[in-house]
């Protein structure tokens, strides 16, 4: 049985290279915020689900690599993840420090990138078999964890991404709800992209090598002269990273 997946369209404008769209989805749930960039040229294109990071929200990554995939002919759906962007919420924030209801969160989140690549391929703009996930920091463990479990998902890119830090506490607990390295051995042969920066703090060079290292070809692992904030060539490249795959799978 099919999830009906109900639509509220905020604003529908002509951009340079298509059209954005300002949006919320739900199928019975709390609605998520998102917005659609469709290019005027493939129809239907491939789609990317663009996953933002921490303390970021959906016009970050919409703006960022959504409008260098809309000049390469790829539409996009940036979503707001719990507790980021319009979902911003100061009391559910400071309840969600307690692990059982972090747990929850996580669990929420993961549920919402599942039903975003289903609304995705649902438009018909979209060519639903040729969809793919790209994540930044937090989105990266997000993208990882939905494209292990959906077969459908052609190509992963992850910027600023990596392993769980070593020493994380309670660290068999936290892999038993987030396990990166486990996620990322069940992509089965799809391309893998990583993009990092050699001065990372967050994501430490360390922590992306050991995903790297896990993962299966085919991938790649490109290092930028860069901190957490990669700079604009590293999001253009992941962009037309995502172009060859995809049209390679199409």
């Amino acid at each position: 049985m099919k999830t009906r997946i109900h639509q509220t369209t905020h604003s529908d404008q002509a951009v340079p290279a298509g059209r954005r769209i300002v949006l919320e989805f739900r199928a019975g749930g709390e609605a998520v915020p998102a917005i659609l960039l469709l290019p005027r040229e493939p129809n239907p294109a491939p789609g990317v689900l663009l996953l933002h990071g921490y303390s970021s929200r959906k016009e970050h990554v919409a703006e960022g690599v959504g409008g260098s995939l809309l000049r390469h002919g790829i539409a996009s759906l940036s979503i707001d993840l719990p507790l980021h962007g319009t979902r911003a919420d100061p009391l559910q924030a400071q309840a969600a420090r307690n692990p059982l209801a972090l747990v929850g969160l996580w669990r929420g989140a993961l549920k919402e990138c599942r039903l975003a690549l289903g609304y995705l391929r649902a438009r018909p703009e979209i060519d639903a078999g040729c969809t793919a996930i790209a994540g930044y920091s937090l989105g990266s463990f997000l993208a990882v964890m939905a494209a292990a479990d959906d077969p459908a998902v052609r190509a992963v890119a992850l910027a600023a991404g990596g392993d769980l830090p070593a020493g994380t506490p309670l660290s068999t607990v936290a892999r038993a709800v987030a396990d990166p390295v486990r996620a990322v051995r069940k992509l089965r042969g799809r391309p893998l992209l990583m993009v990092n920066g050699t001065g990372d703090r967050t994501i430490t060079p360390d922590q992306a090598q050991r995903l790297f290292d896990a993962a299966g070809e085919p991938k790649e692992l490109k290092w930028w002269n860069a901190g957490h904030i990669l700079p604009p060539p590293a999001i253009d490249y992941a962009a037309q990273w995502l172009k060859a795959r995809l049209a390679k799978s199409a």
